[in-house]
């Protein structure tokens, strides 16, 4: 997480930023999914994921949602060449991180402490 902030702090490489940024939110959206008794399932699918989180009453869905439907497309988008046509929003992506760093925190809250 520390990486993706730091690049959008600085606005360095804006397509790779958001794509670990989409990572990071699967992965917590992930975390959270197998805490409430989801089967882990192979996929980078954000909208499914989110679509679980709906289905299992998560708390976490109003949050989540506007940060899974900015970033929805860009496992693909950002990965591939010719859809870099616009120029980049780091504004957008500050918010897009800070949200993601509050879902994180939650998420973390909510996990066991390992030791």
């Amino acid at each position: 997480m520390d990486l993706v902030r730091m690049a959008a702090e600085n606005e360095i490489s804006h397509a790779a930023a958001r794509s670990k940024l989409a990572e990071i939110l699967e992965k917590i959206l992930k975390a959270e999914l197998i805490r409430i008794g989801w089967g882990l399932e192979k996929t980078h699918d954000l909208d499914r994921l989110l679509q679980n989180l709906v289905e299992r009453n998560s708390d976490l869905v109003p949050a989540a949602t506007p940060i899974c439907d900015a970033l929805v497309d860009v496992y693909f988008t950002d990965r591939y060449p010719g859809f870099d046509l616009d120029d980049p929003d780091w504004p957008k992506l500050r918010a897009q991180v800070e949200g993601v760093t509050a879902l994180l925190e939650t998420v973390k809250s909510r996990l066991p402490a390992s030791g």
